[in-house]
């Protein structure tokens, strides 16, 4: 699938890859709600909501000092219960996507800690995290070498590619894919997949993906410019 097909997005504009089932939820964000967070956002993808906060550069543990670079953590709330396997797996994720761009090496000897809340998960919820954490990130002035966000696929039985599926569509599919890229090459900085899939399909999620987040990435420049705007 070429990444020039249709994509119909929060925005109702088209641009990206095919079918009616190739198309992203409403997108909602707001900054800066927490008072003890140095940032925070919450991000909305259709019925899933995660609520992030960062903190730092701050002072860091002896233990956990790294010499010439920031140590960032993650730390990922379910919305009930304790954290399982299934959220330090994500954890893990979301770090190392954030690890790729954050520039630490300006900050040695600091830390930067990053709080998620799930506080719905309607499908998609990775994804959402990772958008969350970057709008936080952002908000906080922590610098980066470029923005992030994350698109997750899902692949049914009959091949049908589904972009940022709910949580019924992520159970009946036959793979579900989610992939971080950046805003500055469309790279990929991180994948984590589920299921069973060709090398041909993987191709294809990754062309819809990077077609994908450039809407992503004009989301988040609105929401900038319409907060900056009212200052």
């Amino acid at each position: 699938m070429q990444a020039d097909a249709k994509i119909r997005t929060e925005s109702g504009t088209e641009s990206g890859p095919r079918g009616p089932n190739c198309s992203l939820r409403h997108f909602a964000c707001e900054q800066n709600l927490l008072s003890r967070p140095d940032g925070s956002a919450s991000f909305l993808q259709g019925d899933t909501s995660v609520l992030a906060g960062v903190y730092g550069p701050a002072e860091v543990k002896v233990s956990k000092e790294i010499f010439n670079k920031a140590t960032l953590e993650v730390i990922l709330r379910p919305k009930i219960g304790l954290p399982g396997i299934s959220e330090k797996s994500r954890e893990r994720l979301i770090r190392n996507t954030c690890e790729a761009v954050v520039l630490g090496t300006l900050h040695p000897r600091t830390s930067i800690t990053v709080v998620l809340q799930v506080v719905s998960d309607a499908g998609s919820l990775l994804a959402c995290c990772l958008n969350a954490a970057c709008m936080a990130l952002v908000d906080a002035g922590v610098p980066m070498r470029a923005l992030f966000c994350g698109v997750t696929c899902a692949l049914n039985a009959d091949g049908t590619l589904v972009l940022d599926p709910t949580a019924k569509q992520e159970k009946e599919a036959r793979a579900v894919l989610t992939l971080a890229l950046d805003s500055v090459e469309r790279k990929l900085l991180m994948s984590t997949t589920k299921g069973l899939y060709s090398d041909a399909e993987l191709q294809q999620s990754l062309a819809a993906a990077q077609a994908a987040s450039q809407h992503v990435f004009r989301f988040y420049r609105e929401s900038l410019q319409r907060r900056y705007s009212k200052s």
